[in-house]
């Protein structure tokens, strides 16, 4: 029986730890011959010496069950380095064709004290890493389809967060780039559908290194309860989007975790006021608008409590 991924050849970024490692791990699993990315630094804010050992690691558990993994150590916000990465995975396995984007740092800050370097480190690292990646892996897929004079095989899985979806009062830089990475997945996923290319990103909820702050307090299992949290639970979503399976599936962006999945709309009009005249005036508008947001709560984004489901121990 063959395996949903038999043949194709897969890229991770930021595999070394948490949610990439277990991406990597799953699209082995399913039978993707896997190119581990990691730029290795120790610290979750970007900080120490860049070590290959987190990828290699990886790469090497992968073999050890029989799979085929190669490690890059590389900083994916570098565009030269994100080339590389590419070329990497084509001279190894022949082509490519899955691109996971999930590599990032945090560097959090209220607004009003964050630095300038702060907030262009993150950007740099989540939405440039992400277009780095993406060009290169558009340009070897339109090239091979131009040659082919058809469609070929390719899937982007990049990694948002409901950070820009809620809000998230002390990562202004954080959730400014993962909104900037829904944009990047949709406009690719419009350019790239016609070489056979779909985009999609997932806001998965999951308990790693980058996200100890955000889940210190909630309950942990149990002994023999499912852990929610834990990373390899959003990997098989990760795994689907990759595979022929979803074909049909192109600009979506899908919140993951435990046993949920949940399909985010577009943005929805919430209320609509016309004016009776050519444009409104100031007190046309304050006449209207006033009245609707009276008695509404001040900041109605949501509580992580809320939005996760879980209780705090």
């Amino acid at each position: 029986m063959s395996l949903p991924l038999e043949g194709l050849s897969a890229i991770v970024t930021g595999a070394g730890r948490g949610l990439g490692r277990a991406e990597a791990l799953e699209l082995a699993r399913l039978g993707a011959s896997v190119v581990v990315n990691d730029f290795g630094q120790p610290g979750r804010d970007g900080s120490g010496e860049a070590s290959a050992a987190p990828a290699e690691e990886v790469a090497a558990e992968i073999r050890a069950a029989g799979g085929q993994a190669v490690a890059h150590l590389g900083d994916v916000a570098d565009h030269e380095q994100a080339r590389a990465l590419v070329e990497l995975a084509v001279s190894t396995y022949g082509k490519l064709d899955i691109l996971v984007n999930n590599a990032g740092i945090l560097r959090d800050r209220m607004i009003f004290s964050m630095s300038e370097a702060e907030w262009d480190t993150v950007i740099r690292v989540h939405l440039k890493g992400h277009f780095n990646t993406t060009h290169f892996a558009s340009v070897h897929w339109r090239e091979r389809s131009k040659a082919a004079g058809a469609p070929v095989y390719g899937r982007i899985v990049n990694t948002s967060s409901e950070a820009f979806l809620a809000g998230s009062a002390g990562q202004p830089n954080y959730a400014a780039a993962k909104g900037g990475i829904v944009g990047l997945t949709t406009s690719s996923a419009l350019a790239l559908g016609k070489y056979g290319v779909t985009a999609n990103a997932i806001c998965p909820r999951a308990r790693t290194r980058m996200t100890e702050d955000v889940f210190a307090g909630f309950a942990e299992p149990g002994a023999g309860e499912l852990d929610a949290l834990a990373p390899e639970h959003v990997s098989p979503l990760v795994g689907y989007l990759a595979s022929p399976a979803a074909a049909k599936v192109n600009g979506q962006l899908l919140v993951v975790h435990g046993g949920m999945v949940a399909i985010v709309d577009r943005p929805k009009v919430a209320a609509k006021f016309d004016t009776g005249k050519e444009a409104f005036t100031y007190e046309e508008l304050d006449g209207v608008l006033s009245p609707y947001y009276e008695g509404r709560p001040a900041n109605e984004t949501f509580a992580a409590s809320e939005v996760l489901g879980l209780k705090r121990g």
